[in-house]
């Protein structure tokens, strides 16, 4: 087990430091961080020291941690937010650690802008996807504070807000934080280019609370060829997603999705979820970009192909999944889906037919699953429709 002192630092060429980390700054001997951490520290080392590059791949880096008794890290601001202490706490569970925080970069940027920052919701986009940043967006958070990167850009950022309808924010943008020359507070301007690293703040204006409506409209859908009947009803939907049990999931599988209503109503609901939606009707891809976009419904992985023909080991798997088509092929459709189904995962099913609902009931049988709940709802004049679920 070797020992791990890594210290917070600003972007600051000026950097103070309490006592008790200078003492160990001066007594260290192998030191490590990203190549700006060198650049701003270097000068402060003591002669002879060795220096690690954090580059990938990290497995290379803590091999070379492994090989001493004491490393002394730096990294951005507070190294328990979104930062490197909660990497090497992963990958060393045995190191001895101790953490000297600074203020991390969102704080920095609050302080430029006198702004109490209690109740801002932090998001990192700094090598991750859009999930966090997404969930945010869709729960209607009033302040976000969010890390960038090389992709994920200020300009990035405001084009995927404004593509969904999120036009009611302000963002500020705080580069380089703490360097004498180059830190630059600023609102967001489409024209400028961001020097890195930055982070921003989102500010909700007045209207800014986006409460999803519970149960939206089929007739507020873009429909495949203008046919009704091609959507799942509003509320054979609600009571399908009721039965899915979503707020304890994880990973949702709409099967079928043609006008991506059910995907939809789910992401709003539940924006925690990562949803994979298939559909083997090339206009679905098109549908499910409108429909998403009009609701405000970022996030959705919509598969265009056949089901049955897809890969499915690239996708998260399922704990929950709904069959909303089948094409004929329920029972090999629910053979796929036992086969990377989670434990405890449920599948609902909507049959239109006493012939379906037969199919589905033996078919979950033959896949060693349970038929949990059954409900036969009649909407208007319509033929009934069971809901079935299956654990």
């Amino acid at each position: 087990m070797y020992k791990c002192n890594i210290i917070g630092i600003s972007d600051s060429r000026k950097q103070w430091f309490p006592p008790e980390v200078m003492e160990i700054i001066a007594a260290g001997r192998v030191f490590s961080g990203g190549k700006r951490h060198h650049e701003i520290m270097g000068r402060m080392l003591p002669k002879d020291s060795v220096w690690i590059d954090i580059t990938p791949p990290l497995k290379d880096v803590f091999r070379h941690y492994e090989a001493h008794d004491e490393v002394v890290i730096f990294a951005s601001g507070d190294p328990l937010f979104y930062g490197f202490a909660s990497t090497v706490r992963r990958e060393c569970p045995d190191a001895d650690i101790k953490v000297y925080p600074t203020f991390n970069s969102i704080q920095m940027l609050a302080h430029r802008m006198n702004m109490p920052y209690q109740d801002v919701r932090n998001v990192s986009l700094t090598g991750r996807g859009w999930d966090g940043f997404d969930e945010a967006l869709i729960r209607g958070e009033r302040l976000i504070g969010c890390l960038t990167d090389k992709h994920k850009t200020p300009h990035a950022i405001m084009q995927r807000m404004r593509e969904y309808g999120y036009d009611n924010y302000k963002m500020t943008v705080g580069e380089c934080l703490g360097n004498e020359e180059r830190e630059r507070v600023s609102e967001y301007d489409e024209n400028t280019v961001y020097e890195d690293p930055n982070c921003i703040i989102l500010q909700a204006g007045a209207g800014w609370r986006r409460a999803p409506r519970l149960g939206l409209p089929e007739s507020e859908f873009h429909l495949l060829d203008g046919r009704t009947k091609m959507i799942t009803k509003m509320p054979i939907r609600l009571l399908s997603l009721s039965m899915l049990d979503l707020n304890e999931r994880h990973s949702f599988w709409d099967v079928g999705f043609c006008t991506g209503s059910v995907s939809i109503e789910a992401k709003l609901h539940f924006p925690h979820l990562s949803i994979t939606a298939f559909e083997i009707r090339e206009e679905g891809e098109r549908l499910m970009a409108l429909n998403s976009r009009k609701f405000g419904a970022p996030g959705i992985n919509a598969v265009i192909g056949n089901f049955l023909d897809a890969d499915l080991s690239q996708y998260p798997s399922p704990d929950a999944v709904f069959i909303g088509g089948h094409g004929g092929r329920l029972e090999e459709m629910i053979n796929k889906i036992c086969a990377v189904l989670n434990a405890d995962g449920c599948i609902v099913f909507n049959s239109v037919s006493e012939e379906s609902r037969r199919m589905f009931v033996r078919s979950i049988e033959k896949a060693g699953m349970s038929l949990t709940a059954q409900t036969r709802i009649v909407l208007d004049d319509n033929n009934p429709i069971y809901i079935l679920k299956a654990q």
